[in-house]
């Protein structure tokens, strides 16, 4: 199945704006879609393609790689041995996995120089970085990450193209929608939630409608980055760091405590092992921002951080990790909102997943409170204009926001405007917009 991604209108952009004049490289964690989207943009937008999987490729078209002072020949060989005709201007050339191959990454410098053809290289950022030791990065390259389907990918993929719109609408003029159509599309986003924006996990729930089967399919892929970690960290830390996540967030501790996962680890060897978790785009951080203001990049500290999964479907499934598969039966729990249980990290997930997919980096604020040995806690802060908009995450009701509150008496001058994520209806309490979690892509 071919899901509609976002990702290919910037792609267009790309063929549009440079016309050959760099490569393409489209980054993103394992299963997220990149092969299929690129090859897909290859059939649409050219008359001819050829398509190198540098993991399945001989090794005779890898050593074409070695020698580069004869394109003409390179490009007869490829020609031949894929059975393509490519012509000039009309014809990409796909390196898929190119981390798999590094010489065909440096080659990148001298193929768009002699601009016959485009190229589009596919690879896991980690496994990019990594593999980089004796070759020349090449500078010409636009580089695009692609992120699981979003919450808009995914209603197009099952068919809906009304419900974004509506939504979006309603955002701008802020207007109520009502118990009854609130409850309707929280039901609706929770699916997105179980489901997750895994192209292969939504194409099993389209073809099965049975969540259990979905379950299997998300568990295989976290056997896939299970297997990466290793790679990362043989002593199995970046793993034991990723299953922790769910635990972790419900902690509802002020950052991730790494020393109740791993005892006695260096703080230096565990920032190596999260960038590289970081690289693979299967984990995002958010970092306490000492000091809020609209250059909080500027103020963020490396020490204390929260660890987010990049599909709350996947995080869905790790939560539940305990037993060999989850049932229907808790799946329709979930659904429902009858687990009885709170699940507010789930939520704080998802959020995290939305604000990143559109770009924000993530940042979140702590303080004492005067009056005990507790904290206020701003779930996330984003910035707007020359100000910041503080969000608190609730999964129910919204009548206390005493970190909101607290925040704004702290830093008043900063703040353009405050919301409360929840799973009421739209609503306003005072200057403080209460929105649907479903809306915060809008953000």
């Amino acid at each position: 199945m071919i899901f509609k991604r976002k990702l290919y209108d910037k792609m267009l952009e790309w063929k549009r704006e440079f016309d050959g004049k760099t490569a393409l490289l489209i980054k993103g964690a394992r299963r997220v879609g990149k092969s299929t989207l690129v090859e897909e943009f290859a059939k649409n937008e050219y008359e001819s393609y050829i398509l190198i999987d540098f993991s399945i490729a001989s090794k005779e078209v890898k050593e074409l790689f070695h020698d580069l002072s004869d394109l003409n020949f390179l490009f007869l060989r490829l020609q031949m041995i894929y059975r393509v005709n490519l012509t000039e201007r009309k014809s990409v050339i796909i390196f898929d996995e190119v981390q798999m191959q590094p010489l065909a990454r440096q080659a990148i410098k001298h193929l768009v120089k002699d601009r016959r053809y485009d190229y589009i290289e596919t690879g896991s950022l980690l496994s990019i970085k990594k593999n980089i030791k004796d070759i020349v990065i090449p500078s010409e390259e636009t580089r695009l990450q692609l992120y699981p389907l979003d919450y808009e990918e995914f209603r197009w993929a099952l068919g809906d193209t009304v419900t974004i719109p509506m939504l979006r609408d309603a955002y701008e003029r802020m207007i109520s929608l009502g118990d009854d159509l609130n409850r309707r599309l929280l039901r609706d986003f929770r699916l997105y939630m179980l489901v997750g924006g895994m192209p292969q996990a939504v194409d099993t729930y389209k073809s099965t409608n049975n969540l259990s089967i979905v379950d299997q399919v998300k568990r295989n892929i976290l056997e896939l980055y299970e297997d990466d970690f290793r790679k990362i960290d043989p002593t199995g830390r970046a793993g034991m760091l990723f299953d922790a996540i769910p635990a972790e967030l419900n902690k509802n501790a002020s950052r991730y405590q790494v020393s109740s996962v791993i005892a006695g680890e260096k703080e230096e060897r565990v920032r190596e092992i999260l960038a590289d978790m970081q690289d693979s785009m299967t984990v995002y951080i958010a970092y306490h921002a000492d000091n809020p203001s609209a250059g909080m990049a500027f103020h963020k500290d490396p020490r204390r951080y929260k660890l987010f999964l990049c599909d709350t479907g996947l995080f869905t499934t790790l939560a539940f990790k305990d037993r060999d598969f989850t049932e229907n039966e808790i799946y329709e729990k979930l659904l429902n909102d009858k687990l009885g249980t709170d699940l507010g990290y789930l939520y704080e997930n998802i959020v995290a997943q939305m604000l990143k997919t559109a770009g924000n980096e993530l940042f979140y604020y702590t303080f004492p409170k005067e009056s005990s040995n507790q904290n206020y806690e701003v779930d996330f802060l984003i910035a707007r204009k020359n100000k910041i908009c503080p969000l608190e995450i609730k999964s129910s009701g919204y009548k206390r926001h005493a970190s909101l509150d607290a925040f704004q008496d702290k830093f008043s001058e900063r703040v353009l405007g405050r919301y409360l994520i929840y799973t009421k209806d739209v609503r306003k309490d005072r200057d403080i917009f209460c929105l649907p979690v479903y809306m915060v892509p809008f953000l």
